[in-house]
């Protein structure tokens, strides 16, 4: 075992680039590209110690690894830190994008570049704490600590309406966590301790956890974010940066579904069950209305957004259908969206840095002056509809299979939604790539620079890696996922038992 704090290590190491950077005065060329490097040094070497975990990591336990603890607040509540094969794929997830989402932002942004790159380093601390936190309130410092760091980014480098979206954003996901504190104090008050694995093992009344499951959907629903509270996300993408778009799209939004994986379902096992038909109604009209919605658009970003509502809602399904397949493919989508997402994001900010539009209809023809561009953007766009062969594939599949095992009526209707998502992903790329080259904003566009395929092109080498090959993530969390099912099944099976014997 690692005997030092690996895991706070990985957590806390931007926060130091931040500190560096904060500590380079004036705001002329020298301090912004000593500023850029910095930034970009600080999260290459926080994902290099993050492969570190992955080498050492047992996928066959299923108890946490690198578990760190001390005594931190009152009684019950600790400084308590560890990772297992659903929360690992997450954190690596993270550190793996931070350094394409600073290198994105390397020409983009030149005002209050300090600020804007420590705002992003001190993001990717709490992001990755979030994943690795194991005491309630630790996690929701974590959680709630990252909503900061985002409203600036939109608030202060976003669009002309940025102010508007990032309050949205604010009071939304704020809204719902206050509930979630409320039932993180109520628990407290029936386990004598805020500690996860030892809640996991801790019986909740009925009554509570009916209630305390509520306050935890509210915020996880917001986040996801679920319909019908999925409206700030769309205002939040169109005003965000690119590399805040990305973080928002790949990382953020899997909080919620991360949120489901690691509370709902264990600590809440009978109110998952109960409210599981609600889960799949909810699931369903998200993914057919947010898919007729996205063909309505004309803004790409917009389009992205609700495709990723969409994307989202398959995860949720997936997760609360509660079998093998279902709550693997929930994880293995959310990954694979976190890379699918991004890099659609990325690759709308490369054009958009060219000629300052995101309207579908400024665009046409593309593929005769940026072929290179043309065939990464196929990539993800046949990613995010779902084709085999691609890391969107088996997600998808995966959610569809688990969930057709306890509801056909849902899996149905989800199907029809992947119909729909090659209906909208496909006319954005026949607009934007095909057809004539008339606009003459386009006539001297130029292909993808150095800079850009070094981004984008891992990303691609990914999307089909996980797409033909997706064992490495399967069987990081294989034996994480089964103790969750079975625990949730023997749960569920035992109240049934007991209500037949009554």
């Amino acid at each position: 075992m690692t005997t030092w704090p690996i895991l706070s290590v990985v957590t806390f190491l931007p926060i130091v680039g931040a500190l560096l950077i904060y500590l380079v005065r004036g705001d002329d060329e020298a301090a912004k590209r000593n500023a850029r490097w910095i930034a970009l040094w600080t999260t290459l070497i926080t994902f290099a110690v993050s492969v570190i975990l992955v080498l050492r990591f047992d996928p066959n336990q299923t108890d946490f690894q690198f578990v760190e603890k001390s005594n931190w607040l009152a009684a019950g509540i600790s400084y308590h830190m560890g990772v297992d094969g659903i929360s690992l794929p997450f954190v690596i997830l993270t550190t793996a994008l931070m350094p394409f989402c600073i290198m994105a932002s390397w020409k983009s942004v030149t005002n209050r570049l300090r600020e804007y790159m420590m705002a992003f380093l001190i993001l990717e601390t709490l992001m990755v704490g979030t994943f690795s936190a194991l005491d309630l309130v630790l996690f929701y410092l974590f959680f709630e600590g990252g909503l900061i760091p985002m409203f600036l980014i939109i608030g202060v480098w976003g669009g002309p309406r940025r102010v508007y979206a990032s309050f949205k954003f604010f009071l939304y996901t704020l809204l719902g966590s206050v509930l979630m504190l409320l039932a993180i104090m109520a628990l407290y008050w029936n386990g004598g301790t805020t500690d996860i694995p030892a809640l996991m093992h801790t019986a909740v009344p009925r009554s509570l956890q009916t209630w305390a499951w509520l306050a935890f959907f509210a915020s996880f629903a917001v986040k996801m974010p679920m319909w019908p509270v999925h409206t700030w996300l769309p205002d939040a993408h169109v005003e965000a940066p690119t590399a805040g778009s990305v973080i928002l799209a790949a990382i953020m939004l899997k909080m919620g579904g991360y949120g489901f994986l690691r509370f709902s379902l264990p600590m809440f096992p009978l109110a998952s069950h109960d409210f599981a038909p609600l889960i799949f109604t909810l699931s369903a009209i998200a993914i057919i209305y947010t898919s007729l919605v996205a063909l309505m658009q004309e803004d790409i970003k917009k389009l992205i957004a609700y495709s990723s509502v969409a994307h989202m809602g398959f995860v949720t399904m997936g997760i609360f259908a509660g079998t093998m397949q279902g709550v693997a493919g929930g994880v293995f989508q959310m990954i694979s969206h976190g890379i699918v997402s991004g890099a659609l994001f990325l690759c709308v900010g490369v054009v958009y840095d060219r000629i300052h539009t995101r309207e579908i209809a400024a665009y046409g023809g593309l593929v005769n002056r940026m072929p290179i561009y043309a065939v990464v953007f196929m990539v993800f766009t046949m990613a995010n509809v779902g084709l085999p062969g691609t890391s969107g594939f088996v997600g998808e599949f995966m959610t569809l299979l688990g969930t057709f095992k306890v509801s056909i009526t849902t899996t149905f209707f989800a199907t029809f939604g992947v119909i729909l998502s090659a209906g909208y992903a496909l006319w954005l790329y026949r607009k934007v790539v095909f057809g004539a080259l008339t606009k003459p904003s386009l006539a001297s566009i130029k292909d993808l620079t150095f800079r850009e395929g070094l981004i984008l092109f891992p990303l691609v080498a990914l999307t089909i890696l996980f797409g033909v090959y997706p064992k490495p993530i399967l069987d990081m969390s294989a034996a994480s996922v089964q103790q969750l099912v079975t625990n949730y099944n023997t749960a569920v099976t035992a109240v049934k038992a007991a209500a037949l014997l009554q």
